[in-house]
C-alpha cells in the first residue's frame, strides 16, 4: 500500500471515529434528558488524535528547522536535533528564543507539532504564529500560557488584520500538552482562517470584508516559533510570576509542514507559487461537520471569547461578532 493510500485511510478513519463519538454522545444526552452538551470518551479521543497524528506524520515532507528558519532572537537557546528535524527552544533568566521562517507565504496551511514545557511553567509563553510585520500587520496566534504545576495550560488565540487585533479567544485543552506532541495548524485562504488542534477545528475567522471587517489577503507572512517570559500577564492575569529556580524552560517543536502553501516570490513582482496549484486547501471552508465539531469545542473548552465580553464592549460588539458565523 502506498503512502498516499495510508494517509487517506488514516484521515477517513479519524473522521469516522469522530462521527461515531459525536453521535453516541448526542444520543446519550438526549435520551437521558440532560442538557444538550457533547462529550467525548477519553479513549475515543485518543484514537482520533492518533489517526490525525499518523496522517500528519506521513505528509510532513522534508522540511528542516535548521535549513528553513533563522534564529532571530536568543540564537544560543535554539538547539536543533535529529539533523534539524526537531528544535528545542529554551527560556532562561537571560533570554528566550524565536525562530522566523526564511520564506514568506501568501495563504497556506501551516502545521507544527509541539510538546510544551513540563511541570512548573508559570509566566512563560510558548507560541506558534504567522505574522506579516509592520504597523498594519496581519497575524494569527497560537500562544500557550504556562501555569503552576498541576494546573492546565491556557491556549490564547488572537487574529490581527490590517493592524487591528483584540480578537482573543482562549481554550482549556482536553489533553496534557506536555506529555506528548500534538499538531497545531493554521489554515489561511481567501475565504477564512481556521485553527485546528490534531485536526479538530477550534476557531474560525471568516472573510467578511463585504461587511467592513478587514481580512488578510494582501500581505505575505513569516512563520514564527518562540518561547518568552510574559509574567506580567501570562498566568492568572499576572498574579503568578515566573519561578526562575525552575529554569531552564524547554519547549520542543517538530514536523514543520508547509507543503500546502503559497511561497511569496519578492523577486517576481510579488507573485506567489502554490504547491499543487493551491489544491483543495485554497477553497476549503467549514462544512456542517466542522461546525458541529467547533461547537463541541466552544461548549466544553472555551474559557474566554471577546465576542461575549460585555465589559469590554458595553455598547456594541465588533462587527464580526454580530455577523452570523454559520455557513453563510
Amino acid at each position: 500500500m502506498d503512502t498516499l493510500s495510508i494517509r487517506r485511510i488514516s484521515r477517513i478513519g479519524g473522521a469516522l471515529s469522530l462521527c461515531l463519538v459525536h453521535a453516541f454522545a448526542l444520543c446519550a444526552d438526549m435520551r437521558g434528558g440532560a442538557s444538550l452538551r457533547l462529550r467525548w470518551p477519553a479513549a475515543l479521543v485518543a484514537v482520533v488524535a492518533a489517526a490525525v497524528t499518523a496522517a500528519a506524520a506521513a505528509g510532513h515532507g522534508d522540511h528542516n528547522f535548521h535549513r528553513d528558519f533563522d534564529a532571530v532572537w536568543g540564537k544560543g537557546n535554539a538547539r536543533f536535533r535529529d539533523g534539524g528535524r526537531m528544535v528545542e527552544l529554551t527560556l532562561d533568566e537571560q533570554t528566550g528564543a524565536r525562530l522566523q521562517s526564511k520564506e514568506r507565504f501568501l495563504f497556506g496551511r501551516f502545521d507544527l507539532e509541539i510538546k510544551l514545557v513540563r511541570g512548573e511553567s508559570a509566566g512563560t509563553i510558548t507560541s506558534f504564529y504567522i505574522c506579516s510585520g509592520g504597523a498594519r500587520h496581519d497575524e494569527v496566534d497560537f500562544e500557550f500560557l504556562g501555569n503552576v504545576s498541576g494546573e492546565p495550560y491556557l491556549l490564547h488565540t488572537n487574529i490581527f488584520s490590517d493592524g487591528k487585533g483584540e480578537r482573543e479567544q482562549q481554550f482549556v485543552l482536553w489533553f496534557d500538552p506536555t506529555a506528548d506532541f500534538h499538531t497545531y495548524s493554521i489554515l489561511w485562504n481567501p475565504h477564512n482562517i481556521i485553527l485546528y488542534i490534531d485536526g479538530t477545528p477550534i476557531r474560525v475567522f471568516k472573510n467578511n470584508e463585504a461587511y467592513g471587517v478587514p481580512f488578510p489577503t494582501r500581505q505575505p507572512v513569516h512563520v514564527f516559533a518562540s518561547i518568552w517570559n510574559a509574567e506580567e500577564w501570562a498566568t492568572q492575569g499576572g498574579r503568578v510570576k515566573t519561578d526562575w529556580s525552575r529554569a531552564p524552560f524547554v519547549a520542543t517543536y517538530r514536523r514543520y509542514n508547509v507543503s500546502n502553501a503559497c511561497v511569496w516570490d519578492a523577486a517576481g513582482a510579488g507573485a506567489s507559487r502554490c504547491a499543487g496549484g493551491g489544491g483543495g486547501w485554497m477553497r476549503r471552508r467549514m462544512d456542517w461537520w466542522s461546525w458541529m465539531t467547533l461547537n463541541w469545542v466552544r461548549m466544553n473548552y472555551m474559557a474566554y471569547d471577546y465576542c461575549a465580553d460585555r465589559k469590554r464592549f458595553p455598547h456594541r460588539f465588533p462587527a464580526e461578532c454580530i455577523i452570523p458565523i454559520g455557513r453563510t
